[in-house]
């Protein structure tokens, strides 16, 4: 369940190359605050990954909204 929605979030990542900064950088729009910079996009998207897998753990331990993406969801709950 996890890894599939952190594939669907992945394949919606938008990536460019900041050419003032020199870094490419990469976001998951539905996720908001996820994302990442680096000097070359294959590190870019690893962060970007690695962010994402931090931002649901948040997300979970905070009870915060988790949206759907491309019709896969993340259905946490609580037990007692």
């Amino acid at each position: 369940m996890i890894t599939e929605y952190i594939q669907a979030a992945m394949k919606t990542a938008r990536y460019e190359f900041l050419p003032n900064d020199k870094v490419y950088y990469g976001e998951i729009p539905l996720c908001k605050g996820v994302f990442a910079t680096s000097e070359n996009l294959e590190d870019c998207r690893e962060e970007l990954r690695e962010v994402l897998e931090e931002w649901i753990l948040i997300s979970v331990r905070e009870n915060l909204e988790i949206p759907e993406i491309n019709n896969v969801a993340l259905n946490i709950k609580k037990v007692a």
